[in-house]
């Protein structure tokens, strides 16, 4: 789902190919490390046990499983559309819907902030916070991430279009959301990234619902709008799942 001339399918192998090599470059040396000391038996089964460990609260919807337990959104200061500095303990109490995406993206981005402005329309009046990061802080300043906001939905104040270091938000990209961000000349725009969206719960973990096979879809396609249905690629859309699971996460913090 990458931005340029490339094939959809072709990113999201490529997509896949990184989540595997990270993946493997994290738990690799700690998993023979467990195997020499007899551990993986005791711990293993228990770490990636999310039923027995992390009940979803009576929903349908997983965590998302890493190394160490459910995933967490990982943490990040940059700046957003007003200037004012946004941590990502500030979002703490909120359901956030999270992508990466950049202002003269000619290709993916204005189909994306379109689904975005569809989920803000629907949950203004709820606490969900909607986190837009840019992958080219070079030339999306907080003055035109502002007037970019504008276009799709100036009433609301709880869209973050974030900008930053380049590199603390590539790496905030491939290592804490295992999501593609970078330069790419080939790419319609120069850059290539993920068209994606995060899902993250109010206390601060992955979450998604699960596909036809059981397994969590992880990621929401962000590339094809309720109306579109399916692209030429096949494939269908995944907002109205994506609104759906917002309000079943909420449904969540009311029952705590």
């Amino acid at each position: 789902m990458p931005t340029g001339s490339k094939s959809t399918k072709k990113s999201t192998y490529l997509w896949v190919s990184v989540i595997v090599l990270v993946f493997g470059v994290v738990t690799v040396p700690s998993l023979m490390k467990r195997l020499k000391s007899g551990s993986v038996v005791d711990t293993g089964r228990l770490t990636m046990s999310q039923d027995a460990m992390y009940p979803a609260k009576g929903s349908q919807l997983s965590y998302i499983m890493g190394v160490e337990g459910p995933r967490m959104i990982p943490e990040f200061e940059f700046t957003d559309q007003n200037g004012l500095v946004l941590k990502s303990e500030d979002l703490k109490g909120r359901v956030v819907v999270l992508d990466f995406f950049f202002t003269t993206c000619p290709t993916i981005c204005p189909i994306m902030s379109q689904n975005m402005a569809t989920l803000i329309e629907r949950f203004k009046d709820e606490p969900v916070a909607f986190v837009s990061i840019t992958i080219n802080p070079f030339y999306d300043t907080p003055e035109r991430l502002l007037a970019y906001k504008n276009r799709y939905h100036p009433q609301t104040e709880d869209w973050y279009l974030l900008t930053g270091d380049r590199e603390a938000i590539y790496d905030l990209a491939l290592k804490g959301f295992y999501m593609i961000a970078t330069k790419d000349a080939e790419a319609e725009g120069g850059f290539e990234h993920s068209g994606l969206f995060a899902l993250i719960d109010s206390e601060g973990y992955f979450r998604s619902s699960n596909d036809e096979f059981g397994n969590p879809l992880i990621y929401y396609r962000a590339t094809i709008t309720p109306e579109m249905k399916i692209d030429s690629n096949g494939e269908t859309e995944q907002i109205s799942q994506l609104a759906s699971d917002i309000a079943q996460l909420l449904k969540e913090d009311q029952t705590l």
